[in-house]
């Protein structure tokens, strides 16, 4: 396919609000594409040029994809600037720019090629590496035609985002090959364990739906990690999963261990490679690991080497950082409490039961009573099948200053990515009707007013995952300090986009002065949940106040309307 051809359905897709229409035409775009396209444009419609996990950035900044396309279309720069603040949009200002200006060295090109473009851009490093990126994109500006212009030069900046999720992408390839989305669930669950949507693409150019079954854990590839079930009483949970093991929760952040002949990668919730932030992680699992290669995962918690207590979640979360990272591994050391084996030299333990990876488990690691190492298997109590043993157990945790307990089915498999009734959280309860906190995405907000004019919002509306879209629950403007408004004042500059992104459902009455991308996440904690005619979940939070920031999470990971609603029914009784 050509390059241009490929602008048309970004076009397309750029005009349509549908999720429907918009799924259709990435099946009719991905039906023409042979097994080495589909990767590759996959990428591009995502605005990457890999898989997110693997983290290549394009390094560009606005300032020098404009310098590009002066450089491209030999235009001078007030010019140019002029032109573009009339839009507003540097796509559309390339793309008008283009068709008044024509280049004797225009012409098609495979999307193959551009991709080598792209790829060779986003990997460019080293002195001289911004005169490269500027010369590739340049090059591919005078190229090729003014409707491809206006996407070369969002690809760069991150705004090519045109408004669909992953799981659209799922969705559109079972459109691909059936007309109807009944095989995304196959297609999702070889995604859970290799989440690269262009190498899923290929696979199934290559192989059709039965090549997904070979689909299987690839050390260095992290896999979407599973999430526990809420419950807020032991007789619930032993009511509905019987006999449990039951491991402490910690308040730390969780990792996935990826290791194989000396190596290590680290990757957090988000699926971003985090190796460098924690050395101290990575020479544990060197040092006492025993296995040829694994994949394991744990929660990194902090602690006072002093007094060997552990540390709180504020302290712990300190360990997240880029810069300085030596300097604090001394100040606030980490231990890895591992509860979960995926992988072990060659074989996949996801499907077996609960009690044979934690067996395997204990075998390439040690227990919890040498408190001296690095990596530590959380420590479990026996199997539990009373009610009053597992509160006793929990009442135990809480004393020890812990969030709570996991209950675990012993026969339960691990689920990459989702929610089954194989593990159980049970937390502290609050003085509150709810008994848990809500993980929320944090969609836009409002102007500030009196002091608040110092941070620059007053107010920003959060919402919940309701299959592909984000409907609102509250909008909160008390109870953050003004460090905290600060930090979200910080984080959402990045992400400003001039229209409400298409998966956001929100009501007029509660609309925003401001909208940002689905980036930021955060921890929400209420009083009770109550039904609202405003807010689109139908449901809303009262009195909302800001737990902390959730950098480990992404927005797909957020608490789903279906959990809001369990919750307000559980509430009610």
């Amino acid at each position: 396919m050509f390059f241009s051809e490929l602008s048309k359905y970004f076009e397309q897709i750029e005009k349509n609000s549908s999720r429907l229409e918009i799924t259709r035409i990435l099946a009719e775009l991905f039906k023409k594409l042979n097994a080495q396209e589909i990767a590759k444009v996959v990428y591009l419609l995502q605005g990457r040029v890999g898989p997110a996990y693997e983290g290549i950035d394009f390094g560009m900044a606005e300032r020098t994809i404009i310098k590009s396309a002066m450089s491209a279309l030999n235009i001078d720069r007030s010019y140019f600037e002029k032109e573009f603040k009339k839009s507003g949009d540097l796509g559309i200002t390339v793309e008008n720019f283009k068709k008044l200006y024509t280049s004797f060295e225009e012409k098609d090109m495979e999307v193959l090629v551009v991709f080598d473009f792209f790829y060779r851009l986003a990997t460019a490093s080293g002195n001289g590496s911004q005169d490269v990126k500027v010369s590739l994109l340049s090059q591919l500006i005078r190229q090729l035609d003014p409707l491809s212009g206006r996407y070369l030069v969002r690809l760069p900046t991150g705004i090519i985002r045109l408004g669909f999720s992953d799981m659209t992408i799922l969705d559109a390839y079972s459109w691909m090959l059936k007309g109807d989305k009944s095989l995304r669930p196959v297609i999702e669950t070889a995604y859970h364990v290799r989440p690269d949507l262009g190498f899923i693409g290929k696979t199934l150019k290559e192989e059709g739906l039965s090549g997904l079954d070979k689909i299987g854990p690839e050390i260095f590839t992290p896999i979407i990690m599973m999430k526990a079930e809420r419950m807020s009483s032991a007789e619930e949970i032993i009511k509905q999963i019987g006999k449990c093991l039951v491991e402490p929760k910690f308040d730390g952040f969780r990792l996935q261990v990826h290791y194989k002949k000396g190596k290590v990668k680290l990757f957090s919730r988000s699926l971003e490679d985090v190796t460098f932030m924690y050395p101290d992680i990575v020479e544990g699992v060197k040092n006492e690991v025993k296995a040829d290669e694994l994949i394991i995962e744990g929660e990194a918690i902090g602690y006072n080497p002093k007094t060997g207590e552990f540390l709180p979640f504020q302290e712990t979360v300190q360990r997240k950082r880029k810069y300085n990272i030596g300097e604090k591994a001394i100040e606030v050391p980490l231990k890895l409490f591992a509860f979960e084996l995926l992988f072990l030299n060659g074989r996949n333990f996801i499907k077996l039961p609960f009690i044979e990876r934690r067996q395997a488990l204990e075998k390439v690691t040690v227990k919890n009573s040498d408190i001296s190492k690095q990596i530590i298997v959380v420590d479990h109590q026996e199997e539990v099948d009373k009610e009053i043993r597992l509160e006793e157990i929990f009442d135990h945790a809480i004393a020890k200053k812990l969030e709570g307990v996991i209950a675990k089915k012993i026969d339960g498999i691990y689920q990459p990515g989702a929610r089954g009734w194989n593990w159980i959280k049970y937390k502290r309860s609050y003085s509150s009707k709810i008994n848990d906190t809500i993980d929320c995405l944090v969609m836009g907000y409002d102007f500030g007013k009196g002091k608040r004019t110092d941070f620059g919002l007053g107010a920003f509306l959060v919402g919940v995952l309701d299959k592909d879209e984000f409907v609102t629950v509250a909008k909160i403007g008390t109870g953050l300090t003004d460090e905290e408004w600060k930090e979200l004042k910080v984080k959402s500059e990045k992400l400003i986009v001039k229209e409400k992104p298409k998966n956001y459902s929100v009501d007029k009455l509660t609309e925003c002065d401001i909208w940002i991308s689905p980036e930021i996440v955060v921890e929400i904690k209420a009083d009770e949940i109550t039904k609202s005619p405003t807010h689109t979940a139908g449901l809303a939070l009262r009195f909302p106040r800001l737990e902390r920031f959730r950098d480990d999470k992404k927005p797909q990971e957020t608490t789903t309307l279906k959990e809001v609603e369990k919750m307000y029914q559980t509430q009610s009784k």
